[in-house]
């Protein structure tokens, strides 16, 4: 009589449940770090310069072997800023470029590659599943090598049926990793999209080349929003020597989420990603002065750090140098921050996902994200972060 009893309680509350979100329509906004996902090509940077900047041709990713059957106008030594490389047909090579081949230590095959595929597309369409029954609609995705790597991966079983677009454009990052953003075309149109371009320099004063800022706007189920995907500068070399790469990052993201949101105050802002830096990092703090609580928002802190009431709990998304970091974030605008369910998307639930299947089960990094390589031996894991989501709801119209 008990169980039954238990029984009927709780499928009252899934009843609920289920009844409460018939009345409520949500989308998941999520993204990952996959963990250099590369395909098995060594690849170099060709750059254009008679195409249009804004055009994605203007600069290609391609295998080295097609070196020699391009035009090449001249050997560049200038900077490598698009504005410098208009009218110019000119090569890169990518550092490190030959690290992810079958001919290197790590023996990247064709085998290894589609596991990795595959371990990724399970893990993106997961994000968010629980409060959404389906994949998310937008999804940020970090350390890819190009735009094929994303065609492969939106072709995985578990992400074709939702058929997902692209947003990519090649970065001038040394080892040619990018960021990029994929997005359910029923769901999500996009209007425009852009990169932004670090700008950091090393105490030498030399340029150093980093990911750039991917800036996608359209409407979300007839919302207007913005997304900004981000890897910032790592803490190589150490928190307090590369804090400057990342406060120049922050400038970046900023300005560009000031501008649209000056433009249009209606627009919705997300800005996601591995920001190398915790939530009370001088980065975030400071310069791109992201509020803490939703009563610390303010003209001068108009963007809210969904990810600090986590990290103040203890939530970690990796662990870096043995110790725990929630470097992957996500920060909305103040117009995604209400109370109640109205008429318009808001913020519900955000979450760092962190399945058991995700997590390191013994060993030195026991409770480590299990990541895909420890060396140059492929682990068979996913990625060494945790991805993140937010869960937007509105009233189902």
């Amino acid at each position: 009589m008990k169980k039954l009893f238990i029984a009927l309680l709780l499928s009252v509350f899934f009843m609920g449940f289920s009844q409460d979100r018939q009345l409520r329509k949500v989308a998941t906004i999520g993204f990952m770090n996959v963990e250099n996902l590369w395909d098995t090509i060594q690849s170099a940077d060709y750059i254009d310069g008679t195409k249009s900047i804004s055009n994605p041709a203007f600069h290609r990713s391609i295998p080295v072997d097609s070196i020699p059957f391009l035009e090449v106008t001249e050997e560049y030594f200038g900077p490598w800023i698009n504005e410098a490389l208009i009218g110019k047909k000119v090569v890169r090579l990518q550092g490190q470029s030959e690290e992810f081949t079958p001919k290197s230590g790590k023996n990247y095959n064709t085998s290894v590659y589609k596991k990795k595929l595959e371990n990724s597309a399970r893990v993106i369409s997961e994000l968010g599943v629980q409060y959404t029954n389906t994949a998310p609609a937008v999804v940020g995705l970090l350390e890819v090598e190009n735009r094929q790597v994303i065609e492969d991966l939106i072709k995985q079983p578990s992400l074709a049926r939702h058929d997902y677009g692209i947003i990519h454009y090649n970065s001038y990052d040394y080892r040619g990793v990018d960021v990029g953003l994929i997005y359910q075309k029923r769901r999500f149109t996009p209007t425009s999209s852009y990169k932004k371009e670090v700008p950091i320099f090393n105490s030498d004063g030399k340029r150093s080349y980093t990911r750039d800022i991917l800036v996608v706007i359209g409407y979300l189920d007839n919302e207007r929003v913005a997304f900004f995907v981000n890897h910032w500068p790592s803490r190589s070399g150490g928190e307090a020597a590369s804090a400057p790469k990342r406060n120049a990052a922050a400038t970046v993201l900023k300005k560009e989420m000031d501008e649209i949101i000056s433009k249009n105050p209606n627009t919705k802002l997300f800005a996601m990603g591995d920001f190398n830096d915790d939530p009370v990092s001088g980065s975030l703090k400071d310069h791109l002065k992201a509020a803490y609580t939703p009563k610390d928002l303010s003209p001068e802190k108009p963007y809210l750090n969904l990810m600090y009431p986590l990290y103040k709990r203890g939530v970690a998304s990796l662990a870096y140098r043995d110790a725990p970091n929630l470097f992957d974030q996500i920060i909305v605008s103040q117009n995604l921050i209400s109370d109640t369910v109205g008429k318009e998307y808001s913020v519900y639930k955000t979450e760092v996902y962190a399945p058991r299947y995700l997590i390191t089960k013994q060993g030195n990094f026991k409770g480590y994200p299990f990541r895909s390589w420890s060396g140059d031996t492929f682990t068979g894991g996913y990625s060494d972060h945790f991805p993140a989501f937010v869960i937007v709801q509105r009233q189902a119209q």
